[in-house]
């Protein structure tokens, strides 16, 4: 069942028979719609797919801090299992899903990271709690119990008590280029929208209207 129908978000509306030429100009209407929507409990998340180094598919949610003509960022452990199946693999899909506006984007491309200085201004911006449990973590590997890992954080706050907690070198950003982006819109019946928007040599779309 339809939650919103677009008509009830005229700035956010998406013609697709008409669209944008640039799929990050319908992004940004449609994300800024999805934070303005009180009924949208996180609209930063998203979904991001990898290909791990043995060829096994993994996913999870992630949050989007970022977004330009360049792509889309998120920021994490470069050693965690998403940062392992990236530095093998340089290719992911992030979904991003609105349930309560029926909305769906997917954008599938490369991955890169992003500069030194973006992930500096990104850690810099984190509350301290959150940089002592990223240095103390060791993400994705394996913890004994609870409780050895709260000593790995209370170790570390310690460590850094009345310091500026420095961002590890493995702690950064990843940019997913814009290669592919699918926008979704529901409606009753089934007879839902499907634009997608192919990156050319160029750096110009090809848009293609899809049936659902």
């Amino acid at each position: 069942m339809m939650k919103h129908p677009p008509h009830e978000h005229p700035a956010s509306a998406l013609d697709f028979d008409h669209p944008p030429a640039d799929p990050m100009e319908g992004f940004r209407r449609w994300f800024d719609a999805a934070h303005e929507a009180t009924t949208v409990p996180n609209p930063n998340a998203m979904s991001v797919a990898t290909v791990d180094p043995d060829g096994r598919p993994s996913v999870r949610v992630v949050l989007c801090r970022g977004f330009d003509a360049r792509g889309i960022a998120f920021y994490t452990n470069r050693e965690s299992r998403k940062g392992d199946a990236l530095r093998v693999h340089p290719r992911a899909c992030a979904n991003f899903h609105w349930d309560q506006l029926d909305r769906q984007i997917r954008f599938e491309g490369t991955v890169t990271h992003t500069s030194e200085a973006e992930s500096d201004a990104y850690w810099a911006s984190r509350p301290r709690e959150n940089r002592v449990n990223a240095c103390a973590s060791q993400q994705s590997r394996p913890i004994a119990t609870r409780a050895a890992l709260e000593a790995a954080v209370k170790e570390m706050d310690e460590r850094f008590a009345g310091q500026e907690i420095p961002r590890p070198a493995h702690w950064g950003g990843f940019r997913i280029a814009p290669e592919r982006v699918e926008f979704w819109q529901g409606h009753k019946h089934r007879l839902h929208d499907r634009l997608v928007y192919v990156r050319q040599d160029d750096g110009s779309y090809v848009r293609t209207r899809l049936c659902p």
